[in-house]
């Protein structure tokens, strides 16, 4: 086993901040377009508009985690085999991390040709909303391949040595995307259309930056010729659970929270969770963000028996993590109301206080939550699926649903928001004994 390497290759703060942290935006579009999103929602149709969005969400989330699943679940196992020269191999996995996004392409245009009616009910729309919802849902589900093609080549670039393309290029569009809202619902007056139309047109234009780049540079992938292999579908969907897990349980989070504060609270209560909902989906985007730019690193190092810079890698992500916790939470508490009024345009009191009183319970989480992005990534990073599945599994579904309920029973209100950090929390101690686990286990082989 190689303990170092040379001195080039060892991973120092300044190569691992300079080269790789900030050119991760994260998966998810750059938090000025959910800014932007909301706002201009929230200002064009009012607290109605803010709580039909809230609830096409979920359906948002599954199909960035479709995406995900096949583009870090494709591009963790290229960067491993790239690492070990192994470039036959690199490409068939990313030939048919493309099959695979054909195939969801397929269901998900069809799924919105004939079912946004039924998911926009199944998902709790009343007749006061159930249009913009179901226009929403209609256009996101018709623009979901180009969200997945996105989301591929993003993955598959950053693993190649391009995290400076990636970032561009999702930055591009999502500064379109933020000039479209605007132009689409104010001048044009488009409505609940206009901000999916714009929303939609974000990864094409993403795809527009990168694709002329990676076939005038001739990047390491490529598709070739090659009969279906279900061993390398199983080994894409296998790395790329956790990301899928991830996106999806959030979607499937506010639904249930959704519902609870429906029951406690009314739409007013929605649109107020929408404003938490959307501060959430943009501090998670920034953790995650760090840990993608973690992953590359972590699986070349992998890929090549180098333990130092294993180790080198989670500790500076892990110090970079506790900076931004404590920068974060610090703004979240400190200005509160101020958040809360931005997406307020009818200065409504009661979605002012039900907000500012949401948003300072439940971002006490976000140090947790931001360490159990970075442990899941890790965990895949290095080929270890089951720690990296039951950590998402369990922060996503088996731990937080049962806490919301039982904390909404016991506390109200303040118990849906507490659930979100008592389950971080537990999982974080829980990603610690799985990852003190695995160093014995290395340690052990290294002897």
């Amino acid at each position: 086993m190689i303990e170092g390497g040379s001195h080039e290759q060892q991973i120092t703060f300044k190569k691992f901040f300079s080269l790789h942290s900030f050119k991760y935006p994260g998966h998810r579009q750059p938090f000025l377009l959910y800014f932007s999103g909301y706002i201009f929602v929230s200002r064009r149709l009012g607290s109605n508009g803010l709580a039909a969005l809230n609830l096409a969400i979920p359906v948002s989330n599954f199909i960035n985690g479709v995406g995900l699943m096949l583009g870090v679940g494709g591009a963790v196992k290229f960067a491993i085999c790239k690492s070990q020269q192994k470039e036959e191999e690199a490409n068939r996995i990313f030939s048919h991390s493309v099959m695979g996004a054909i195939g969801f392409s397929c269901l998900f245009w069809f799924a919105g040709l004939f079912l946004s009616a039924p998911i926009a009910r199944l998902l709790g729309a009343d007749a006061q909303i159930f249009d913009m919802t179901q226009t929403y849902l209609k256009v996101l589900l018709l623009f979901a391949p180009a969200f997945l093609f996105n989301n591929l080549l993003i993955s598959f670039s950053r693993n190649d040595g391009n995290p400076g393309l990636s970032m561009f290029a999702m930055v591009a569009g999502s500064f379109s995307n933020i000039f479209l809202d605007y132009f689409f619902m104010f001048p044009l007056g488009m409505g609940m259309f206009g901000a999916v139309f714009a929303t939609g047109l974000a990864p094409i234009i993403s795809m527009m930056i990168i694709l002329p780049f990676l076939l005038r540079k001739k990047p390491s992938f490529h598709l070739v010729k090659t009969k279906i292999h279900f061993s390398y579908l199983k080994m894409i969907f296998l790395l790329g659970f956790p990301s899928l897990v991830s996106e999806f349980s959030s979607g499937i989070v506010i639904i249930v929270f959704n519902f609870l504060i429906l029951q406690l609270l009314g739409n007013i209560g929605v649109a107020a969770y929408g404003i938490i909902a959307n501060l959430s989906l943009v501090v998670v985007a920034i953790f995650t963000g760090l840990a993608q730019g973690t992953q590359p690193l972590a699986s070349r190092a992998y890929g090549q028996n180098n333990w130092r810079d294993i180790r080198q890698t989670l500790r500076y992500a892990l110090a970079m993590l506790t900076v931004l916790s404590v920068v974060l939470y610090g703004i979240i508490f400190s200005f509160a109301g101020p958040l809360a009024d931005l997406f307020n345009s009818e200065q409504n009191s009661q979605l002012h206080q039900i907000a500012v009183s949401g948003l300072r319970y439940y971002f006490t989480a976000t140090f947790f939550a931001g360490l159990n992005i970075i442990f899941a990534s890790f965990f895949v990073s290095v080929e270890q699926t089951v720690p990296a599945h039951l950590t998402t599994l369990c922060r996503g579904l088996f731990f937080i649903v049962p806490f919301a309920f039982l904390l909404a029973f016991c506390f109200g209100v303040t118990g849906v928001w507490l659930a979100f950090p008592v389950t971080e929390l537990l999982v974080c101690l829980m990603s610690l004994i799985f990852f003190r686990k695995w160093t014995k286990t290395r340690e052990a082989a290294k002897e």
